[in-house]
């Protein structure tokens, strides 16, 4: 059991348990035990249900694009985490689907877009695009794709074919989509200065003046 604990810390290893029970009663139940219900499918084979260890699955999906190492009744089956289901106020993990995956194989996943370093002063970063599709093996999913602005001028714009992309991988977005654009500051216009009261009675005092000067002729 020690090995097999080491072993979780350093993968993405999960003790599955494998149900044939459906539906949101069942899907209930298994929350309430701090578990998490879950679909495998693709290669051909039929979707089999399992059950997940919810604190592990967890911390694991704090990433994006995990490949899951699944235990399921001994044998170990790769898979790769396709779409999670969150409750919309508390944010628990209510559901998720994974798909059958195998070392070698390339998948199309998104791939976080991270911006690093400061354009010329008085500037300001436009990140138009916040993820690029990538063709990687699964086993080789990158974390993000980074874009540096370090000493950019005004005018300049990264496209997806400027991207540095990961060992490997394939980019699967059109070259001529828009990532990061740079653009100058914008002076924020206020409008005329509004008249201060003291003008204002300034000029009222004024015309009454003008008045009295009128009535006086």
């Amino acid at each position: 059991m020690a090995k097999k604990a080491a072993q979780s810390e350093d993968t993405n290893y999960l003790l599955t348990e494998v149900r044939d029970t459906f539906g949101k009663g069942v899907a209930r139940k298994i929350r309430a035990q701090n578990k998490i219900p879950a679909v495998i499918y693709g290669h051909g084979t039929e979707p089999k249900h399992v059950t997940l260890p919810g604190h592990e699955t967890a911390l694991i999906l704090r990433k994006s694009n995990q490949v899951l190492e699944l235990d399921i009744q001994g044998t170990i089956q790769l898979a790769l985490v396709k779409d999670v289901q969150k409750d919309p106020v508390r944010q628990i993990i209510e559901h998720i689907d994974l798909i059958v995956v195998r070392k070698g194989e390339k998948v199309i996943v998104d791939i976080p877009v991270h911006v690093e370093g400061e354009p010329v002063a008085g500037t300001t970063i436009n990140q138009d695009a916040n993820t690029v599709s990538l063709e990687v093996e699964a086993t080789h999913i990158p974390e993000n794709v980074v874009v540096s602005v370090e000493g950019l001028k005004e005018g300049s714009q990264i496209l997806a074919k400027d991207l540095t992309l990961p060992t490997g991988a394939t980019l699967v977005t059109d070259e001529e989509t828009l990532i990061v654009g740079i653009t100058g500051e914008v002076e924020q216009d206020l409008g005329d200065e509004p008249e201060t009261e003291e003008g204002a009675e300034g000029a009222e005092a004024a015309e009454g003046d003008d008045a009295a000067a009128e009535e006086s002729e």
